[in-house]
C-alpha cells in the first residue's frame, strides 16, 4: 500500500531534484529557516516549519508519539500536525517545503514573525527508515541575527525497526506508510533513533548515520 507521500516524492525524483528552494510568506518580518541533509544516504520529506508564541506542543522524548508525529514519522504525512497546529492560536505561521530533502542538500522556508512569536518547530520523517524522524520543538528563534540548532535522527516508537521496505514508504523502498494500532516491537515512546542494522533489506553500509542528521540555521529578516 502506497502512502500519500510516494507519489509525490517519486514525481520529485523524475523532474530532478532542486537542492535549494525558498517557500515565502508575506509579513513585515519573517523568519528564514534553513535545513541542511548532513547525511550520506537518507532523504527527508517535505518539511513542516512553524512560528508561533510561547510553547506548542509536537513531541517530548521519553514521551508516547502523538496521533500528528506519529503520522509524520511513519508517512512523511504533515497534514494532521499541519491541522493540529493550525487550531492553535499561539501558531503564527505554518509553512511546508517541497519535494524531498537529499543528502547534501539544503532547502530554506520563510515564515511569518510578529510580536511574540519567538519560536520555530519543525518536523519531517527520514527515508528510508520504519518510524524515523528529525524535528525541533519550540526553540527559540533570534531578535536579530541568527541561531543554529542542529536534529539528530529522533525514533517515534510507533513501528518496529524492521527495516523491511514493504512497511517503509518512499522512493527507496515504495511500501505502506503506516501501521495502525499496536504492534510488537513497538518501543511505545519516542527516543533518539539507533540508526540502519541491516536486520532486514537496508544496508546498514549504505544507509547508517551518525547525529546530528540535520543542522537548521533560524535567521530574522525584514521584506
Amino acid at each position: 500500500m502506497m502512502n500519500i507521500l510516494s507519489k509525490a516524492a517519486g514525481a520529485a525524483l523524475l523532474s530532478g531534484m532542486i537542492a535549494s528552494s525558498t517557500v515565502l510568506a508575506d509579513g513585515p518580518a519573517a523568519y528564514h529557516v534553513t535545513i541542511t541533509n548532513l547525511t550520506s544516504a537518507i532523504s527527508f520529506t517535505p518539511i513542516l516549519v512553524a512560528s508561533h508564541r510561547r510553547s506548542v506542543p509536537t513531541f517530548e522524548l521519553g514521551a508516547p508519539a502523538s496521533p500528528e508525529m506519529t503520522a509524520v514519522a511513519e508517512a512523511g504525512d504533515t497534514s494532521l500536525l499541519a491541522a493540529t497546529l493550525g487550531e492553535n492560536p499561539r501558531v503564527v505561521d505554518l509553512q511546508n517545503s517541497s519535494g524531498l530533502l537529499m543528502p547534501g542538500a539544503s532547502v530554506s522556508v520563510i515564515v511569518r514573525a510578529t510580536r511574540g512569536a519567538d519560536r520555530v518547530s519543525l518536523a519531517a520523517m527520514m527515508l528510508p527508515t520504519n518510524d524515523g524522524f528529525i524535528a525541533l520543538g519550540s526553540v527559540g528563534a533570534p531578535a536579530q541575527g541568527s541561531v543554529t540548532y542542529f536534529s539528530p535522527g529522533y525514533d517515534a516508537g510507533t513501528e518496529p525497526n524492521d527495516e523491511w521496505c514493504m512497511n517503509i514508504p518512499g522512493p527507496t523502498c515504495g511500501g505502506a506508510g503506516s501501521s495502525p494500532g499496536e504492534n510488537p516491537g513497538d518501543e511505545g515512546y519516542v527516543h533518539i533513533h539507533r540508526g540502519i542494522h541491516g536486520v532486514g533489506e537496508l544496508s546498514p553500509s549504505v544507509y547508517d548515520w551518525r547525529n546530528p542528521v540535520a543542522k537548521i540555521t533560524v535567521t530574522r529578516i525584514r521584506h
